[in-house]
């Protein structure tokens, strides 16, 4: 069976798609705390919407954090047909859009708001964003994970856990640098894809079995 696209997207109107993008936007312009009298304002729509599609504003909050983290996916594959060359270039399309979402400046104002809320006791949006964030990213990524140990292309015993090392070898220490401010950190789209292969090949590198181990330089 073919991987699926993530639905995220498709259960969102475009209208409603167009209003977590306003939520976006004043994340960035006032530092992640939004009103929705705010949001209205700025989206161009009533409260009495806001309230009918998404809840209230931990509802509103939780559809934004999917809608960003939709932008994270693996490339489409065949399940039942997994090679090499499908399997890395479906990873170094993971590492890619995750680099990607979250060198982004909404992905950092929402992340730096969402710390700042987390020692708040009523604060209900580190949860969401581990819920609706990393948690379902991982979902999203583990299936393929699966297919390719049941490809015998890959040898691990915990998805989980080479998900978390994927994810580290991805991310170092890029996430804590943008959300700390190190100016001197700025990545074009090609040092993303350049990031995102590397990271890949270091992964199957450890992971990898005789078959989708890449070459070593002096090989």
């Amino acid at each position: 069976m073919a991987s699926t696209p993530d639905q995220t997207s498709a259960s969102f109107t475009e209208r409603q798609q167009a209003v977590l993008d306003a939520v976006l936007a004043l994340m960035v312009e006032e530092g992640g705390d939004v009103t929705m009298t705010a949001v209205a304002r700025r989206a161009s729509c009533s409260k009495e919407s806001l309230y009918k599609w998404f809840g209230d504003r931990d509802g509103l909050l939780s559809a934004t954090v999917r809608w960003q983290a939709s932008k994270v996916r693996a490339g489409n594959y065949d399940r039942t047909r997994l090679d090499v060359s499908a399997l890395r270039e479906s990873l170094i399309r993971f590492a890619a859009n995750w680099l990607g979402v979250i060198s982004s400046p909404t992905s950092i104002a929402l992340n730096r708001f969402a710390i700042a809320q987390a020692g708040a006791r009523d604060s209900k949006l580190g949860a969401i964003m581990l819920a609706n964030g990393r948690f379902a990213i991982g979902e999203r990524l583990k299936p393929l994970l699966e297919a390719g140990r049941e490809a015998g292309l890959i040898a691990v015993d915990d998805t989980e856990t080479a998900f978390r090392s994927f994810l580290g070898l991805v991310g170092r220490d890029v996430q804590i640098r943008l959300l700390l401010g190190d100016d001197r950190l700025a990545l074009s789209a090609a040092e993303i894809e350049r990031d995102a292969a590397r990271a890949t090949d270091q992964f199957l590198t450890l992971y990898g079995t005789g078959a989708s181990r890449p070459a070593r330089p002096d090989a």
